[in-house]
């Protein structure tokens, strides 16, 4: 049976584009269309929906009032359809927050001039979409979790790779690590523009400070360093100091930032001194670098599936044997902590 989706979005030409991106796969079918929030409501009930793609921008009620309250009375899986802009990419944040299963960036020319480089990525992420078990959202509470410290301070190093539902799932990690955990550095797949606005939403709620990645970063106990958005992370050293080195180059495992470029750089340069962990997310980025730290001597753990968003990752990584130990989300940071 088809997926069926409807698209919300206060423009005619993307409404178009959209459904003409959607109608080329014969796994999807696109139901109805709406302009705003208060048509789309109508059509929810009337046409029910196993998807719904969601514009950011729209007048009379905007796209994150609309997403609050559809994952609150009648929870359905979102798609956000974002610009890249810095405003945009606060915005899919907040989205992504509020219960938004992924989202798709809008190109920065003309939607007609994007449309070839939308279509895989928005159709692969319907079709994830549709398999998500979306539950009624609820607002956490924004307080550190953890503002304790370490009995000694560590300078291990903690790399993480996430994706698909992993902008949560690093949240609730991160707030579980008091504020002189490891030197933390992380792959999480997003375009540029969005990291930045991530990493500060991050480190308004950790103990630990949080931010965009730089080149020649040092890797230091207390600060995570999040890879920029189309931008690969490697980890260097000189003496006893660990740092980052941001570069271009070719994608790899699909992705720029890859999990597997960084992962396999902590594998060869920190070894036993590391730990690896896999969060949410779909394909298999990280699963061959976590599975070098592990060769290494590092300590591993991976998302087990009943708490991911999109068991892709984690799972090709735990039947590589990548994965020392699997746990659900909520005990993962003190996972982290037991293994230093």
């Amino acid at each position: 049976m088809a997926i069926r989706v409807l698209i919300v979005d206060d423009s005619a030409t993307a409404r178009a584009v959209l459904t003409d991106i959607l109608g080329s796969d014969p796994m999807i079918e696109v139901v109805g269309t709406a302009s705003d929030a208060y048509i789309a409501r109508d059509k929810i009930v009337e046409l029910r929906p196993d998807v719904i793609c969601l514009d950011v921008e729209m007048p009379r009620m905007d796209g994150i009032t609309f997403l609050k309250r559809l994952m609150h009375y009648m929870p359905l899986p979102v798609i956000m359809v974002s610009s890249l802009t810095q405003a945009g990419a606060k915005t899919t944040l907040e989205a992504l927050e509020s219960g938004a299963v992924d989202f798709v960036p809008k190109p920065h020319s003309h939607i007609y001039d994007g449309k070839d480089e939308m279509r895989d990525e928005l159709i692969a992420k319907i079709k994830i979409a549709a398999k998500v078990k979306v539950k009624q959202h609820v607002l956490r509470n924004t307080q550190q979790a953890n503002t304790t410290s370490l009995a000694e301070t560590t300078h291990k190093i903690l790399a993480i790779g996430a994706s698909t539902g992993g902008t949560e799932a690093l949240k609730e990690v991160l707030m579980g690590l008091p504020r002189n955990a490891p030197g933390t550095i992380i792959v999480q797949h997003m375009p540029a523009n969005f990291t930045g606005p991530f990493a500060e939403r991050l480190n308004s709620l950790c103990a630990m400070e949080v931010r965009e990645a730089r080149n020649g970063d040092s890797i230091t106990p207390g600060l995570v360093l999040i890879a920029p958005g189309d931008y690969h992370m490697v980890v260097r050293r000189s003496g006893a100091r660990y740092y980052v080195e941001i570069g271009s180059g070719e994608k790899v495992s699909g992705h720029r930032p890859s999990a597997d470029v960084l992962l396999n750089s902590v594998a060869k340069i920190a070894g036993s001194n590391a730990i690896g962990v896999i969060l949410t997310g779909m394909g298999g980025d990280g699963a061959r670098g976590l599975l070098n730290m592990r060769n290494a001597g590092a300590k591993t753990i991976g998302q087990d599936e009943a708490s991911c968003i999109v068991y892709g990752m984690p799972k090709v990584a735990y039947e590589l044997g990548a994965v020392g130990t699997q746990l659900p989300l909520h005990k993962i940071a003190n996972g982290i902590l037991e293994c230093i």
